[in-house]
C-alpha cells in the first residue's frame, strides 16, 4: 500500500500542496429561480434584467469569512455562467447568469476572496451546452453550412443535401438530455470556444477549474486547450469530474492536473454503513497506486451526492468519515453545509437535487449554532492538515485490518517532510467500528492529534491504543 515514489505532481501549481476547498453551488445557495427569465440581462427592463439587479452573487461574501474560519483557502463555485436551468445547460460562456447577477459581482467575490488569501475556482461545462445556446439554436434555419454546424455531433435527415430551412438536425444528447446537445471535441472550433472562455475568466482573476463530465470527452482533447491557457496562466489549477476508470490514465493523457476521487468517496461511506474495512482497504490500494502518478481532489460529499451525514445512516460514524478525508492523501474539500452535519438525499427525479443544493442563510452560521459540534471537528481536522502538509502525497500503510478495525500509518514522501518542516515525522490514524472499546496496533505512537469529542480520549496500552466504542484517533 505504500509508495516511496518522488512527488508525482511536480507540474500542479504549488498553492494546490496547502489547497483546502469550500465547495458551494451558487443557483442553490443564494436562493435563484430554478428557470432563468426571459430578455436580455443588459436590459433592466427586461425580467432577465431586474433579476440580474438582485446581485444575489454578493451574498457568498460575507461566507467567505465562514470559509476562512474553517482552516479552507479555495472557494470552488459551482455553475455561474448564463444558462437555462440548474447550470449545466449553458447559453453564453462569457456572460455571468443573471439570477446570480452580472459580471462585476463575480469579480467583486475573487477579489474579496483574494483580499483573504483565498483561491477562487470555476466549474466549466464544456462537454455539452444548453439547447438554447445561440450557436446551436441557429441550426435549424441556417442549416449544415450554418458556421456552428462543426461545433455539434449532428446528422441531418435525409442527408445535408435533403435540407430545407426549418429542419432542425438530429444530435448526440449528453446522458439522453434533450436540451443537452454535446460539443464535438474534435472540432478545433470547440477548442478555440473553450480556450477562450477560460483565459477570458483567468483574466478576470480565476485560478483554477473543474471539468464537468470529463468523462465524456476524449481527454486528448484538453491537449488542445490546457497547453494555451496555461501558456498565458501557469498557475492555473485543472481538475476533471471523472467518476471511474483509469484516473491516471485520464490525466496522462489530457494534461488535467487532477481527477475528482470517486472510488474513494464510495468506499469511505460504504465501509464505514456497512461495517467492512476490507473495502475500503481494497480502494486504499488502489489509491497508493494512483498517487505514484496523481494526487486527486477528495471529498465525502458534492453537488451531485446525498449527504454524507445521511448517506452514513449513523450520525456518529460521521467523525471517521472526516478523520479519512482530512489525513489521507489528496486535495480534500467541504461541500457547503456538511461542515454543519447537514442531512439531504439526492433524488432520481426532476428536482431531485434540490435538497443536497439548498439555500445558505443570509448570515454565517454563529458559534453557537445547529451543527456546531460539526463545525468545530472540521475545523480541528483542517488546522491538523495545515500541521502536515505533507499529506498532501503522503505515504501510507496498513498497520491492522478487519471487518470493524483499522489503522494506517501515514508519513512524508520522501524528501517532502525536511523540504516543509514536518511538525510530525508520521501518524497514524485508528477507526473502530466495534460497540464496544477495542485495542488496535499503533507502531507505538501514543500522542492524540484528534479524537472523537463526544467519547473518552484513547487509551494508551503497549504498542496501540484502547478506543471507546465507534471511537477514532489520530496519533503521532
Amino acid at each position: 500500500m505504500s509508495n516511496d515514489a518522488v512527488s508525482p505532481c511536480s507540474h500542479e501549481p504549488a498553492w494546490v500542496r496547502h489547497a483546502i476547498a469550500w465547495h458551494v453551488f451558487p443557483l442553490g445557495a443564494v436562493g435563484a429561480e430554478p428557470l432563468r427569465p426571459d430578455g436580455d440581462p443588459g436590459n433592466p427592463s427586461s425580467p432577465a434584467g431586474m433579476v440580474a439587479a438582485e446581485h444575489r452573487l454578493l451574498r457568498l461574501v460575507p461566507w467567505l469569512d465562514h470559509l476562512v474560519s474553517l482552516g479552507a483557502n479555495v472557494l470552488q463555485l459551482g455553475p455561474v455562467l448564463d444558462s437555462m436551468s440548474h447550470g449545466y445547460d449553458t447559453v453564453d460562456y462569457l456572460r455571468v447568469d443573471p439570477r446570480l447577477g452580472t459580471e462585476e459581482d463575480l469579480v467583486t467575490l475573487i477579489d474579496e476572496a483574494h483580499a483573504r488569501g483565498v483561491k477562487v475556482m470555476l466549474d466549466g461545462v464544456f462537454n455539452h451546452t444548453g439547447i438554447a445556446h445561440p450557436a446551436f439554436a441557429r441550426l435549424a434555419q441556417e442549416g449544415p453550412g450554418c458556421a456552428s454546424a462543426g461545433m455539434y455531433r449532428l446528422s441531418w435527415p435525409g442527408g445535408e443535401e435533403a435540407w430545407a430551412p426549418g429542419t432542425a438536425p438530429e444530435y448526440e444528447r449528453f446522458e439522453g438530455q434533450d436540451w443537452l446537445p454535446a460539443l464535438n471535441h474534435a472540432s478545433p472550433e470547440v477548442a478555440d470556444l473553450v480556450a477562450g472562455v477560460m483565459e477570458h475568466w483567468c483574466e478576470r482573476g480565476v485560478d483554477g477549474w473543474r471539468l464537468d463530465a470529463a468523462y465524456a470527452v476524449d481527454p486528448v482533447f484538453w491537449r488542445s486547450v490546457l497547453p494555451r491557457v496555461r501558456a498565458r496562466f501557469p498557475q492555473v489549477y485543472v481538475y476533471g469530474e471523472v467518476i471511474h476508470g483509469d484516473y491516471a490514465g485520464v490525466v496522462a493523457a489530457s494534461g488535467m492536473d487532477a481527477v475528482t476521487q470517486y472510488e474513494l468517496r464510495q468506499a469511505v461511506w460504504h465501509s464505514l454503513a456497512d461495517a467492512n474495512f476490507f473495502e475500503l482497504d481494497w480502494t486504499l490500494r488502489r489509491h497508493a497506486e494512483m498517487l505514484k502518478h496523481v494526487v486527486a481532489w477528495t471529498f465525502v460529499g458534492n453537488h451531485d451526492t446525498t449527504r454524507i451525514a445521511s448517506v452514513l445512516g449513523d450520525r456518529r460514524l460521521l467523525g471517521h468519515a472526516l478523520a479519512l478525508l482530512f489525513l489521507l492523501p489528496g486535495t480534500p474539500a467541504v461541500y457547503y453545509g456538511d461542515e454543519v452535519g447537514l442531512e439531504a438525499v439526492k433524488e432520481d427525479r426532476l428536482g431531485g437535487d434540490d435538497a443536497i443544493r439548498p439555500p445558505l442563510p443570509a448570515v454565517p452560521w454563529g458559534k453557537d449554532a445547529p451543527g456546531a459540534p460539526v463545525r468545530h471537528l472540521h475545523a480541528e481536522l483542517i488546522a491538523l492538515r495545515r500541521r502536515l502538509p505533507w499529506l498532501h502525497d503522503a505515504v501510507f500503510e496498513r498497520l491492522h485490518l478487519d471487518n470493524r478495525l483499522l489503522s494506517v500509518a501515514l508519513r512524508p514522501r520522501e524528501g517532502a517532510g525536511a523540504a516543509e518542516g514536518a511538525a510530525a515525522e508520521s501518524v497514524v490514524l485508528a477507526l473502530s467500528l466495534e460497540e464496544h472499546e477495542a485495542w488496535l496496533p499503533t507502531g507505538g505512537r501514543h500522542e492524540r492529534l484528534s479524537s472523537a469529542h463526544d467519547a473518552p480520549l484513547p487509551r494508551p496500552e503497549r504498542d496501540g491504543v484502547v478506543l471507546p466504542p465507534l471511537g477514532w484517533a489520530v496519533l503521532a
